[in-house]
C-alpha cells in the first residue's frame, strides 16, 4: 500500500466492543534502539488519553496508548515478547487493534504543564497538539534516564509548545527526576493545569505536587489490562477499573 493512503475512519461505536480489525502499517519511526512507532493505514474519532488493545497471532492483546489517532499512531517500547514481535513488524505488515478505550484527558485551563516520563510522553503529544489548536499555552516536560531515551522533544516542539528537557543523569536539559523539575517550572509560572503520564512512582510525584500548588491534575496510570472492556478486573486498582474509569484519572 502505498505511503500516504488513508483508508476510511473505523467507528467507535463498532470496534470498542467487537473483534480485533487487522489493520496495515503504513511507516515505521525508530524513536531509538528500544522504542519505535508504528503509524497505522486509519484513522479514528478518539481523545488524547484513550488506548488501544492490539493483537499478533500467538500473542495475548496488550494496551497503548494513542500517541495520534489520525493516522492511528502507536508508540512501543521494547520490554517483552509481543512488544519485541511489535518492533519486527514493516510496512504493509498487519496488526490487529479494538478501540478506542478507556475515558482521555479532558482539556481545561488556559496554561497548562504537561509531564512524560520515558514513553508515557506519546498521548501527551497528541493532547498539546489538541490543546494549542484551542489556543492554549502547552509547556510540555520530557523526562528520561539520560539523554538517549528522550522521545518526543521535537513533536513537542512542532506542536508549537515550549518543551523542557529532563534527565536524571543531566546528560540532557535539566538534571532531575521528572517531580523535581516540575516543581521548578510550577513554581516559576502561573500554571492552572497538570497533566501527566509515565511510571506510577512520577504520577504520584505530581499528584502531590498539584495538591501543594492548589490545581487539578489529570494523571494516566498504566495497568495490566486484559479485556480493556471491565470484564476481568485485572486493571482494578483502589476499587478503580482503569479500563473503564481511566486510565486518565482526574485530582482536585
Amino acid at each position: 500500500m502505498a505511503e500516504g493512503i488513508i483508508s476510511q475512519p473505523i467507528r467507535r461505536w463498532w470496534w470498542a466492543g467487537g473483534h480485533p480489525q487487522a489493520i496495515r502499517v503504513l511507516r515505521v519511526v525508530r524513536e531509538n534502539p528500544r522504542v519505535s512507532t508504528l503509524i497505522l493505514d486509519v484513522r479514528m474519532e478518539a481523545q488524547p488519553g484513550q488506548f488501544l488493545m492490539a493483537w499478533l497471532p500467538g500473542y495475548e492483546e496488550k494496551p497503548f496508548s494513542l500517541a495520534e489517532a489520525d493516522p492511528v499512531t502507536l508508540t512501543v517500547a521494547r520490554v517483552g515478547p509481543f512488544s519485541a514481535a511489535l518492533h519486527v513488524l514493516q510496512p504493509g505488515d498487519c496488526l490487529w487493534i479494538r478501540g478506542p478505550l478507556g475515558r482521555g484527558f479532558t482539556i481545561e485551563g488556559q496554561r497548562i504543564l504537561l509531564v512524560g516520563g520515558g514513553y508515557g510522553v506519546a498521548p501527551l503529544a497528541f493532547l498539546a497538539r489538541q490543546a494549542i489548536a484551542q489556543g492554549i499555552r502547552v509547556t510540555a516536560l520530557t523526562a528520561a534516564r539520560r539523554a538517549e531515551d528522550v522521545l518526543y522533544a521535537d513533536r513537542f516542539q512542532a506542536s508549537g509548545a515550549s518543551v523542557v528537557v529532563a534527565t536524571e543523569d543531566g546528560s540532557a536539559g535539566e538534571r532531575g527526576r521528572a517531580p523535581e523539575v516540575a516543581a521548578r517550572l510550577l513554581g516559576s509560572g502561573s500554571y492552572d493545569a497538570l497533566y501527566g503520564c509515565g511510571p506510577e512512582g512520577m504520577l504520584e510525584g505530581l499528584r502531590a505536587l498539584a495538591a501543594a500548588f492548589g490545581i487539578p491534575a489529570q494523571l494516566s496510570y498504566e495497568a495490566y489490562m486484559r479485556c480493556g472492556v471491565g470484564l476481568c478486573g485485572s486493571c482494578e486498582r483502589e476499587g478503580i477499573v482503569l479500563c473503564l474509569e481511566g486510565p486518565v484519572l482526574r485530582f482536585q
